[in-house]
């Protein structure tokens, strides 16, 4: 399985999918997602989901920082900013939400764009073909994810980038 994204240039996201965009949640979260398209995924694929992370935030956060969670996507394409636009998948929260930034579950459901404080960050895109649908409700957590897909994973792939600070 191979995943690619029209939105990753020579290594590095460009600016429209972080905090150099233009497109934020009302509390200033960007949320202009990235596309992606899935390739190769393997025969009885029913769905995909996808983990978006920062591993380079442990340093500033104390914790992998999560992007975007997404769950029974069904289609192998997402277009720009789907996050916003298409209801056909579930989204799960990502860490803008709770007591560290007080932002509601519901406005943290959806894709928050790159914001590296400190230096260049390398983001990491999971993505899992699976053989179900999951039972999963919008707002899931990060954890919740990994629970359910295990034992329906029949390949995964990651790919990385960079958006600078």
């Amino acid at each position: 399985m191979k995943i690619t994204s029209s939105g990753l240039k020579n290594g590095k996201f460009a600016d429209r999918f972080g905090k150099r965009g233009t497109q934020f949640s009302p509390s200033g979260m960007p949320n202009y997602s990235i596309p992606l398209k899935i390739e190769d995924a393997p025969p009885g694929t029913k769905s995909f989901a996808i983990i978006m992370e920062d591993k380079d935030a442990i340093p500033v956060c104390g914790f992998s920082w999560i992007h975007w969670t997404v769950a029974n996507l069904t289609t192998a394409e997402l277009e720009e900013n789907a996050s916003q636009t298409r209801t056909d998948f579930v989204q799960g929260t990502n860490s803008r939400s709770g007591k560290l930034n007080g932002i509601s579950i519901e406005e943290a459901s959806c894709y928050g764009g790159m914001a590296p404080p400190d230096q260049p960050h390398v983001y990491e895109i999971h993505v899992y073909a699976l053989d179900t649908l999951l039972d999963i409700q919008p707002g899931f957590y990060m954890n919740e994810l990994y629970k359910k897909i295990q034992g329906h994973i029949l390949a995964n792939a990651t790919l990385t980038g960079i958006y600078d600070n």
